[in-house]
Protein backbone atom coordinates (compact mmCIF):
# COMPACT_ATOMS: atom_id res chain seq x y z
CA UNK A 1 0.00 0.00 0.00
CA UNK A 2 1.32 3.43 -0.90
CA UNK A 3 1.09 5.71 2.06
CA UNK A 4 -0.20 9.09 1.62
CA UNK A 5 1.81 12.02 3.55
CA UNK A 6 -0.19 14.88 4.47
CA UNK A 7 1.69 16.24 8.05
CA UNK A 8 4.20 18.80 6.29
CA UNK A 9 3.41 20.67 8.75
CA UNK A 10 5.41 18.71 10.82
CA UNK A 11 8.42 18.13 8.71
CA UNK A 12 8.90 17.71 4.81
CA UNK A 13 10.96 15.38 2.44
CA UNK A 14 14.34 16.10 1.76
CA UNK A 15 14.21 17.58 -1.86
CA UNK A 16 16.83 15.65 -3.54
CA UNK A 17 18.28 18.71 -5.02
CA UNK A 18 18.96 19.65 -1.50
CA UNK A 19 20.70 15.93 -0.92
CA UNK A 20 23.15 16.81 -4.27
CA UNK A 21 24.82 19.33 -2.64
CA UNK A 22 24.70 18.04 1.23
CA UNK A 23 26.88 15.06 -0.31
CA UNK A 24 30.19 16.74 -0.94
CA UNK A 25 29.85 17.59 2.98
CA UNK A 26 28.91 14.31 4.05
CA UNK A 27 31.89 12.44 2.04
CA UNK A 28 34.35 14.53 0.80
CA UNK A 29 34.52 17.68 2.51
CA UNK A 30 35.34 16.48 5.65
CA UNK A 31 37.61 19.17 8.29
CA UNK A 32 36.44 20.95 10.65
CA UNK A 33 35.70 24.39 10.19
CA UNK A 34 37.35 25.45 13.34
CA UNK A 35 40.76 24.24 11.58
CA UNK A 36 42.37 26.99 10.10
CA UNK A 37 44.85 23.93 7.53
CA UNK A 38 43.16 24.25 4.00
CA UNK A 39 40.63 20.94 4.95
CA UNK A 40 39.31 23.12 7.80
CA UNK A 41 39.42 26.57 5.42
CA UNK A 42 37.29 24.89 2.64
CA UNK A 43 34.43 23.60 4.79
CA UNK A 44 34.01 27.61 6.62
CA UNK A 45 34.05 29.25 2.73
CA UNK A 46 30.90 26.42 2.22
CA UNK A 47 29.47 28.10 6.05
CA UNK A 48 29.92 31.54 5.18
CA UNK A 49 28.44 31.10 1.95
CA UNK A 50 25.16 29.42 3.15
CA UNK A 51 24.78 32.31 5.40
CA UNK A 52 25.11 34.75 2.98
CA UNK A 53 22.89 32.77 0.60
CA UNK A 54 19.89 32.90 3.68
CA UNK A 55 20.80 36.69 3.95
CA UNK A 56 20.36 37.55 0.82
CA UNK A 57 17.03 35.60 0.48
CA UNK A 58 15.51 37.77 3.22
CA UNK A 59 17.32 40.89 2.47
CA UNK A 60 19.28 41.12 5.59
CA UNK A 61 22.83 40.85 6.32
CA UNK A 62 24.97 38.11 6.78
CA UNK A 63 25.90 39.04 10.21
CA UNK A 64 22.62 38.25 11.39
CA UNK A 65 22.27 34.81 10.76
CA UNK A 66 23.08 32.67 13.26
CA UNK A 67 22.98 29.04 12.51
CA UNK A 68 21.01 27.01 15.18
CA UNK A 69 19.94 23.36 15.85
CA UNK A 70 16.11 24.33 14.63
CA UNK A 71 13.35 26.86 15.31
CA UNK A 72 12.97 25.54 19.15
CA UNK A 73 16.69 26.69 19.47
CA UNK A 74 16.11 29.52 17.90
CA UNK A 75 13.15 30.65 19.79
CA UNK A 76 14.50 29.98 22.89
CA UNK A 77 17.28 32.22 22.23
CA UNK A 78 15.60 34.83 21.07
CA UNK A 79 13.22 35.31 24.17
CA UNK A 80 15.97 34.27 26.76
CA UNK A 81 18.69 36.30 25.83
CA UNK A 82 16.53 39.27 24.69
CA UNK A 83 15.31 39.61 28.83
CA UNK A 84 18.83 39.08 29.89
CA UNK A 85 20.50 41.39 27.74
CA UNK A 86 18.17 44.17 28.34
CA UNK A 87 16.52 43.64 31.70
CA UNK A 88 13.13 43.31 29.99
CA UNK A 89 10.50 43.03 32.86
CA UNK A 90 7.27 42.18 30.74
CA UNK A 91 6.96 39.37 28.10
CA UNK A 92 3.61 39.44 25.86
CA UNK A 93 2.56 36.61 23.83
CA UNK A 94 -0.52 34.08 23.07
CA UNK A 95 -1.80 31.03 24.34
CA UNK A 96 -1.71 29.78 20.67
CA UNK A 97 1.94 29.98 20.76
CA UNK A 98 4.51 26.95 19.73
CA UNK A 99 5.35 25.46 23.34
CA UNK A 100 9.01 26.33 22.33
CA UNK A 101 7.92 30.24 23.24
CA UNK A 102 5.59 29.39 25.65
CA UNK A 103 7.25 27.04 28.21
CA UNK A 104 10.48 29.57 27.25
CA UNK A 105 8.00 32.71 28.35
CA UNK A 106 6.52 30.62 31.58
CA UNK A 107 9.90 29.35 32.69
CA UNK A 108 11.09 33.28 32.99
CA UNK A 109 7.58 33.94 34.44
CA UNK A 110 8.02 31.53 37.44
CA UNK A 111 11.93 32.85 37.68
CA UNK A 112 10.40 35.68 38.56
CA UNK A 113 12.37 37.79 35.42
CA UNK A 114 9.23 38.70 33.62
CA UNK A 115 5.56 39.28 33.92
CA UNK A 116 3.57 37.89 31.52
CA UNK A 117 0.80 38.56 29.58
CA UNK A 118 -1.22 37.14 26.97
CA UNK A 119 -3.06 38.98 24.44
CA UNK A 120 -6.61 38.25 23.62
CA UNK A 121 -7.66 35.81 20.79
CA UNK A 122 -10.64 35.26 18.30
CA UNK A 123 -12.42 32.21 17.42
CA UNK A 124 -10.46 32.12 14.59
CA UNK A 125 -6.63 32.95 16.28
CA UNK A 126 -6.15 36.07 15.45
CA UNK A 127 -5.06 38.64 17.60
CA UNK A 128 -6.89 41.42 19.30
CA UNK A 129 -4.82 44.29 18.45
CA UNK A 130 -6.50 46.84 19.99
CA UNK A 131 -5.69 44.89 23.88
CA UNK A 132 -1.77 44.28 22.27
CA UNK A 133 -1.72 48.18 21.87
CA UNK A 134 -3.12 48.67 25.34
CA UNK A 135 -0.46 46.02 26.88
CA UNK A 136 2.51 47.91 25.02
CA UNK A 137 1.09 51.10 26.20
CA UNK A 138 0.87 50.37 29.74
CA UNK A 139 4.16 48.52 30.08
CA UNK A 140 6.95 49.57 29.72
CA UNK A 141 10.38 47.25 29.12
CA UNK A 142 8.27 44.90 27.01
CA UNK A 143 9.35 42.12 24.44
CA UNK A 144 6.16 40.87 22.54
CA UNK A 145 6.47 37.05 20.98
CA UNK A 146 3.86 36.22 18.58
CA UNK A 147 3.78 33.81 15.55
CA UNK A 148 3.56 34.63 12.01
CA UNK A 149 1.10 32.01 11.28
CA UNK A 150 -0.15 29.46 13.45
CA UNK A 151 1.19 25.88 12.84
CA UNK A 152 -1.93 23.77 13.75
CA UNK A 153 -4.82 25.62 12.47
CA UNK A 154 -3.04 28.26 9.87
CA UNK A 155 -3.99 31.28 11.35
CA UNK A 156 -1.78 34.09 9.94
CA UNK A 157 -0.98 37.14 11.67
CA UNK A 158 -0.27 40.58 10.18
CA UNK A 159 3.54 40.75 11.98
CA UNK A 160 4.25 44.20 9.56
CA UNK A 161 1.67 46.00 11.44
CA UNK A 162 2.82 43.89 14.96
CA UNK A 163 6.01 45.41 14.18
CA UNK A 164 5.17 49.14 14.08
CA UNK A 165 3.12 48.65 17.12
CA UNK A 166 6.50 47.47 18.48
CA UNK A 167 8.38 50.64 17.35
CA UNK A 168 6.34 52.88 18.34
CA UNK A 169 6.66 51.45 22.16
CA UNK A 170 10.24 50.78 21.98
CA UNK A 171 9.70 47.22 22.43
CA UNK A 172 11.67 44.06 21.52
CA UNK A 173 9.67 41.77 18.91
CA UNK A 174 10.30 38.18 18.24
CA UNK A 175 8.15 36.51 15.72
CA UNK A 176 8.35 32.43 15.60
CA UNK A 177 8.36 32.37 11.67
CA UNK A 178 8.95 28.48 11.01
CA UNK A 179 5.75 27.44 9.43
CA UNK A 180 6.18 30.36 6.95
CA UNK A 181 9.98 30.44 6.28
CA UNK A 182 10.16 29.02 2.67
CA UNK A 183 6.14 30.01 1.74
CA UNK A 184 6.14 33.01 2.15
CA UNK A 185 8.70 36.04 1.22
CA UNK A 186 10.33 37.61 4.46
CA UNK A 187 11.79 41.12 3.27
CA UNK A 188 14.04 42.24 7.11
CA UNK A 189 14.82 45.89 5.58
CA UNK A 190 11.37 46.15 5.21
CA UNK A 191 10.06 44.01 8.44
CA UNK A 192 10.27 46.00 11.85
CA UNK A 193 11.41 42.60 13.63
CA UNK A 194 14.17 41.69 15.60
CA UNK A 195 14.19 38.19 16.06
CA UNK A 196 12.94 35.74 13.23
CA UNK A 197 13.99 31.80 12.79
CA UNK A 198 13.57 29.37 10.38
CA UNK A 199 13.93 25.03 10.40
CA UNK A 200 15.43 23.68 7.38
CA UNK A 201 13.11 20.29 7.53
CA UNK A 202 9.98 22.44 7.47
CA UNK A 203 10.81 23.81 3.47
CA UNK A 204 12.60 20.75 2.21
CA UNK A 205 15.51 20.85 3.60
CA UNK A 206 17.41 18.46 6.88
CA UNK A 207 16.43 18.11 10.05
CA UNK A 208 18.42 19.45 12.61
CA UNK A 209 19.22 22.82 11.65
CA UNK A 210 17.89 26.42 11.64
CA UNK A 211 18.82 29.73 12.18
CA UNK A 212 18.11 32.55 13.74
CA UNK A 213 17.98 36.35 12.73
CA UNK A 214 19.08 38.52 15.39
CA UNK A 215 18.90 42.39 13.71
CA UNK A 216 21.34 44.51 13.94
CA UNK A 217 20.31 46.84 16.20
CA UNK A 218 20.41 44.48 19.21
CA UNK A 219 23.23 41.95 20.47
CA UNK A 220 22.72 38.98 22.96
CA UNK A 221 24.82 37.58 24.78
CA UNK A 222 26.60 34.15 23.91
CA UNK A 223 24.05 31.34 24.06
CA UNK A 224 25.61 28.05 23.85
CA UNK A 225 29.15 27.61 26.05
CA UNK A 226 32.43 25.56 24.74
CA UNK A 227 33.92 27.81 21.89
CA UNK A 228 34.07 30.47 19.28
CA UNK A 229 31.48 29.44 17.03
CA UNK A 230 28.96 31.55 15.12
CA UNK A 231 30.56 34.28 16.09
CA UNK A 232 31.17 33.71 19.30
CA UNK A 233 27.40 33.15 19.96
CA UNK A 234 27.27 29.20 20.19
CA UNK A 235 29.71 26.81 21.15
CA UNK A 236 30.30 23.65 19.19
CA UNK A 237 31.56 22.37 16.25
CA UNK A 238 28.84 23.16 13.27
CA UNK A 239 26.09 21.27 11.26
CA UNK A 240 28.13 21.62 8.19
CA UNK A 241 26.28 19.55 6.24
CA UNK A 242 22.40 20.20 7.66
CA UNK A 243 23.98 24.08 6.99
CA UNK A 244 24.81 23.82 3.48
CA UNK A 245 20.89 21.62 2.70
CA UNK A 246 19.27 24.32 4.54
CA UNK A 247 20.81 26.85 2.57
CA UNK A 248 20.08 25.31 -0.72
CA UNK A 249 16.53 24.47 0.11
CA UNK A 250 15.56 28.10 0.93
CA UNK A 251 16.96 29.00 -1.96
CA UNK A 252 15.03 26.00 -3.63
CA UNK A 253 12.03 27.93 -1.89
CA UNK A 254 12.15 30.99 -2.73
CA UNK A 255 12.90 30.48 -6.50
CA UNK A 256 9.82 28.16 -7.20
CA UNK A 257 7.50 29.37 -4.66
CA UNK A 258 5.12 31.02 -6.87
CA UNK A 259 4.47 27.71 -8.55
CA UNK A 260 4.12 25.87 -5.53
CA UNK A 261 2.05 28.40 -3.73
CA UNK A 262 -0.20 28.22 -6.63
CA UNK A 263 0.16 24.13 -6.54
CA UNK A 264 -0.55 23.67 -2.28
CA UNK A 265 -3.44 26.29 -2.30
CA UNK A 266 -5.06 24.47 -4.98
CA UNK A 267 -4.90 21.60 -2.91
CA UNK A 268 -6.22 22.83 0.06
CA UNK A 269 -9.16 24.49 -1.82
CA UNK A 270 -9.39 20.93 -2.90
CA UNK A 271 -9.89 19.26 0.34
CA UNK A 272 -11.66 22.09 1.52
CA UNK A 273 -14.73 21.54 -1.12
CA UNK A 274 -14.85 17.72 -1.14
CA UNK A 275 -14.89 17.94 2.72
CA UNK A 276 -18.14 20.57 2.42
CA UNK A 277 -19.92 18.64 -0.14
CA UNK A 278 -19.28 15.25 1.43
CA UNK A 279 -19.41 15.29 5.15
CA UNK A 280 -22.53 16.64 7.01
CA UNK A 281 -21.24 19.06 9.58
CA UNK A 282 -17.65 19.38 8.85
CA UNK A 283 -16.22 22.82 9.94
CA UNK A 284 -12.73 24.43 10.14
CA UNK A 285 -10.57 25.67 12.88
CA UNK A 286 -9.05 28.83 12.37
CA UNK A 287 -9.60 31.35 9.47
CA UNK A 288 -9.11 29.16 6.21
CA UNK A 289 -9.42 32.31 3.92
CA UNK A 290 -7.09 32.13 1.23
CA UNK A 291 -4.22 35.05 2.22
CA UNK A 292 -5.33 35.09 5.89
CA UNK A 293 -4.02 31.30 6.82
CA UNK A 294 -1.16 28.83 5.61
CA UNK A 295 -1.66 27.51 2.53
CA UNK A 296 0.14 24.49 3.29
CA UNK A 297 -2.29 24.06 6.65
CA UNK A 298 -6.36 23.04 6.76
CA UNK A 299 -7.61 22.04 10.30
CA UNK A 300 -10.49 20.48 9.75
CA UNK A 301 -13.29 20.17 12.68
CA UNK A 302 -15.30 16.71 12.38
CA UNK A 303 -18.60 16.53 14.52
CA UNK A 304 -19.01 14.36 17.29
CA UNK A 305 -18.87 11.08 16.64
CA UNK A 306 -18.25 7.56 18.02
CA UNK A 307 -15.06 6.55 16.63
CA UNK A 308 -14.42 9.71 16.55
CA UNK A 309 -11.11 8.67 19.12
CA UNK A 310 -10.34 6.52 16.13
CA UNK A 311 -9.96 8.75 13.51
CA UNK A 312 -6.63 9.37 13.32
CA UNK A 313 -5.52 5.74 13.83
CA UNK A 314 -8.25 4.65 11.18
CA UNK A 315 -6.61 7.42 8.42
CA UNK A 316 -2.97 5.64 9.67
CA UNK A 317 -4.25 2.23 9.18
CA UNK A 318 -5.85 3.51 5.73
CA UNK A 319 -2.31 4.52 4.64
CA UNK A 320 -2.74 8.19 5.61
CA UNK A 321 -0.48 10.45 7.36
CA UNK A 322 -2.08 13.40 9.56
CA UNK A 323 -1.86 14.99 12.61
CA UNK A 324 -4.67 15.91 15.49
CA UNK A 325 -2.49 18.26 16.33
CA UNK A 326 1.38 20.15 17.02
CA UNK A 327 3.70 17.36 15.76
CA UNK A 328 5.87 17.97 18.57
CA UNK A 329 3.14 16.93 21.32
CA UNK A 330 0.74 14.92 18.68
CA UNK A 331 2.72 11.48 20.47
CA UNK A 332 1.03 12.90 24.38
CA UNK A 333 -2.66 12.07 25.43
CA UNK A 334 -3.51 15.08 25.90
CA UNK A 335 -5.73 18.13 23.66
CA UNK A 336 -4.34 20.71 21.85
CA UNK A 337 -3.77 24.20 23.69
CA UNK A 338 -4.36 25.69 20.49
CA UNK A 339 -8.04 24.60 20.03
CA UNK A 340 -8.42 25.49 23.67
CA UNK A 341 -7.07 28.87 23.06
CA UNK A 342 -9.38 29.32 20.60
CA UNK A 343 -12.39 27.97 22.35
CA UNK A 344 -13.20 25.11 20.12
CA UNK A 345 -15.58 22.75 20.44
CA UNK A 346 -13.98 19.79 23.10
CA UNK A 347 -16.57 16.96 21.46
CA UNK A 348 -15.39 17.74 17.94
CA UNK A 349 -12.23 15.96 16.49
CA UNK A 350 -9.68 18.53 15.20
CA UNK A 351 -7.56 16.75 12.49
CA UNK A 352 -4.81 18.86 10.75
CA UNK A 353 -3.99 17.80 6.94
CA UNK A 354 -0.52 20.04 5.55
CA UNK A 355 0.18 20.00 1.69
CA UNK A 356 3.29 20.30 0.56
CA UNK A 357 5.09 20.32 -3.01
CA UNK A 358 5.12 16.85 -3.46
CA UNK A 359 1.31 16.33 -2.74
CA UNK A 360 -1.04 15.60 -5.49
CA UNK A 361 -4.97 16.07 -5.82
CA UNK A 362 -5.04 12.36 -6.32
CA UNK A 363 -4.18 11.68 -2.37
CA UNK A 364 -6.66 14.59 -1.49
CA UNK A 365 -9.11 12.80 -3.25
CA UNK A 366 -8.40 9.62 -1.80
CA UNK A 367 -7.88 10.92 1.73
CA UNK A 368 -11.61 12.47 1.55
CA UNK A 369 -13.02 9.33 0.26
CA UNK A 370 -11.38 6.99 2.90
CA UNK A 371 -13.01 10.04 5.60
CA UNK A 372 -16.27 9.42 4.27
CA UNK A 373 -15.87 5.47 4.77
CA UNK A 374 -14.52 6.15 8.42
CA UNK A 375 -17.43 8.07 9.24
CA UNK A 376 -20.01 7.20 7.20
CA UNK A 377 -21.88 10.41 7.26
CA UNK A 378 -25.31 11.60 5.97
CA UNK A 379 -23.84 13.16 2.93
CA UNK A 380 -24.53 16.79 2.80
Amino acid sequence: MKRIYLDNAATTPLDPEVFEAMKPMMLEMYGNPSSTHAHGREVRTKIERARKTVAELLNTTPSEIFFTSGGTEADNTAITCSVEAYDLKHLITSKIEHKAVLQTAEKLEAQGKVKLSFVDLDHQGHIDYDHLNSLLKNNSRSMVSIMHANNEIGTLNDIARIGEMCKEYDAVFHSDTVQTMGHFKHDLQALACHFIVGAGHKFNGPKGVGFLRVCKSKKIGRFVEGGGQERNHRGGTENVYGIVGLAKALEIAYRDMDSHAKHIQGLKTRMIEGLKNNISGIEFNGDIREGHSLYTVLNASFPAHEDNDMLLFNLDINGISASGGSACSSGANTGSHVLTGIKADPERQGIRFSFGKYSTAEEVDYTVEKLVEILNPVHA
